[in-house]
């Protein structure tokens, strides 16, 4: 392990290099890994997937997928290790994908499917993250915002095992949350109220979805960032020092079940049909990528009609003008209703995280370290991060 860990030191943040198969080399390993986990998947659909998702994609679509990845997986890995000196990625990209074909492969039968309290995300994590990487990896190199850099940046690995974590758990989030508003439901909702919203067109309740939850997401992120001990969660978040597609995904366990649970329980007690709400949530994955991304985007008008992301970068970066701006998630609306709205004309961001002492480094001391009491006084500023100092 420690001789992984080195050689990824070593070379996991160096520019890649036309033809020493590097790439192929990491694609392998990926898609090895990723064949795997789906055999795994098939093997125990009632454990490792959701009933949801189960209801999306079709047995044929999982089959064609899994036959691609194995196909790319063994060329890729096999390119590296004729053209690498270190075989590593390549090796383990066979050996995954040949441990793939040797529990079933693309004939893998499918196990039957009983009804369980609680299964694991694992099919939401393997095509979020297949989706992600094919569609924003591409953009990030095309349209870079900072050609510099890599997409190996550091911490990467850190953001890719949150990118896992939440999406492994997104089923407890819902289980979590649909308790939440069941409590409620009884003495909250208002039955003529719920007919009203249900009997707007779709596209309307979509809309007044996005509208409902930027508003109560803007003021739970407006005291993340200015009430001391929801800071402490928060901070995690933004002690990211690069932005990526990836970079969103590092968010500490509390602040997911306290967002997710503000933002989708007035939505469900006002009666959104599941259509629209799904439609928010499809907006909601796809925004939270976009606005993180490492993309220039010339967005003119629509800088100010949807949340893009130089508009979130500005709210990530280190510099004392924008700490208490830009909260909106979807609408910038929302901030020039309530004066936290704050764009220059045409610069980005040069410098991302938090003020004062750093975060620790790793998914669990991250998550640990919010309920750490602080080593020193906090100092008299106005800097949100200096709390942490």
């Amino acid at each position: 392990m420690e001789k992984i860990k080195a050689y990824f030191q070593r070379h996991g943040n160096a520019p890649f290099k036309l033809g020493e198969g590097r790439v192929s080399g990491y694609i392998s390993a990926t898609l090895g890994l990723l064949c795997l986990l789906a055999v795994l998947c098939f093997l125990f659909p009632e454990w490792l997937t959701t009933a949801h998702l189960r209801n999306v994609y079709d047995e044929q679509f999982a089959r064609t997928t899994l036959l691609l990845g194995l196909a790319l997986s063994f060329s890729l890995g096999t390119l590296n290790i004729l053209l690498n000196k270190r075989k590593r990625l390549g090796i383990t990209g066979v050996l995954a994908s040949g441990l793939a074909v040797f529990l079933g492969g693309t004939n893998v039968q499918i196990n039957p499917i009983g009804e369980t309290p609680y299964s694991l995300g694992l099919d939401w994590f393997i095509l979020a993250l297949l989706i992600s990487a094919l569609v924003f990896i591409p953009l990030e190199k095309l349209y870079s915002k900072d050609p510099n850099q890599n997409i190996l940046r550091p911490h990467w690995r850190t953001d890719l095992t949150y990118f896992f974590v939440s999406h492994m758990l997104v089923q407890f989030i819902l289980i979590f949350i649909t308790a939440s508003s069941s409590f409620l439901v009884g003495w909250a909702a208002s039955t003529n109220l719920q007919t009203n919203v249900q009997t707007l067109p779709l596209f309307v309740q979509f809309l007044l979805a996005v509208l409902v939850a930027d508003l109560g997401q803007y003021w739970l992120h407006r005291l993340y960032h200015v009430v001391p001990w929801l800071w402490r969660f928060h901070a995690v978040h933004h002690s990211s020092t690069h932005m990526d597609w990836l970079a969103g995904s590092r968010i500490h366990f509390v602040e997911i079940l306290l967002t997710r649970t503000t933002v989708l329980m007035p939505l469900i007690l006002l009666g959104f049909s599941p259509h629209a709400l799904n439609a928010y949530v499809i907006l909601v994955g796809v925004q939270a990528v976009l606005a993180h991304a490492n993309i220039r985007i010339d967005g003119g008008w629509l800088n100010y009609l949807v949340v893009l992301p130089r508009y979130h970068h500005w709210h990530h970066a280190r510099h004392k003008d924008y700490i208490y701006k830009n909260y909106a998630i979807h609408l910038p609306i929302v901030d020039m209703l309530f004066g936290t709205f704050k764009l220059p004309p045409k610069e980005w961001p040069t410098h991302y995280g938090i003020f004062g002492k750093a975060l620790p480094s790793g998914i669990l001391r991250q998550h640990l370290y919010p309920f750490r009491r602080p080593c020193l006084k906090p100092e008299p500023t106005t800097e949100p991060g200096a709390l942490e100092k």
